[in-house]
């Protein structure tokens, strides 16, 4: 990388460390781009040349923490010996849930600002690393179980996402209707379940 490239790199880290720190102390709603700016310590033309609105910042921020979360626990499933589909989709639900239950705000933030569109770009550009595309390490668990054939993958993933972030979001946050601790078991079932309903067995072939 190149000095100037280095110098952008620099600056647009700056700008989002500053936009979160921000967004996490006193929300979205009350930070101005001027906020921004000026706690990154750049000029405010330098912000446009990376986003458009500070909604963009949003985005990719949440894209950029929801990547960070699905690489690590990528990471950490490499380490294990698990081998079936569905326990590899638990144990990353299972990782990346407790990593948020132990940061609130981290969670509160990304929860309220998570859209499947956001999602979706947080697995397949993951600003943590560009070598890594969520999706198709999806595709990948997929076809290491030969015999595993499933409807709609994506409409599954989308399913998934939708009820562990706010099953967890609940509970962890408000303790409703009951703890997480409490309600785990019964949301990994239901986590099979999904999954078990979107696999194409040959009855119904």
């Amino acid at each position: 990388m190149g000095k100037a490239a280095e110098n952008k790199q620099i600056k647009l880290e700056a700008l989002f460390k500053s936009a979160y720190d921000l967004f996490l102390s006193q929300g979205i709603a009350k930070t101005s781009i001027h906020d921004i700016v000026q706690n990154a310590g750049v000029a405010k033309g330098t912000f446009y040349l990376y986003f458009k609105d500070k909604y963009e910042v949003r985005d990719r921020l949440v894209s950029k923490t929801a990547g960070k979360l699905f690489l690590a626990a990528h990471k950490e499933l490499q380490k294990t010996e698990i081998s079936s589909f569905e326990d590899k989709i638990i144990f990353i639900v299972d990782y990346v849930i407790g990593k948020l239950e132990n940061n609130k705000p981290i969670l509160q933030f990304i929860y309220k600002n998570l859209s499947w569109g956001v999602f979706r770009q947080a697995v397949t550009r993951n600003e943590a690393d560009s070598d890594f595309n969520g999706l198709d390490y999806f595709q990948e668990l997929i076809q290491e179980n030969t015999s595993l054939r499933l409807r709609s993958p994506e409409t599954m993933l989308f399913l998934i996402m939708e009820l562990a972030s706010s099953a967890c979001y609940s509970t962890i946050l408000e303790n409703e209707p009951v703890s997480f601790q409490e309600l785990k078991p019964d949301l990994y079932n239901a986590i099979r379940a999904i999954i078990r309903n979107h696999v194409i067995s040959d009855a119904t072939t």
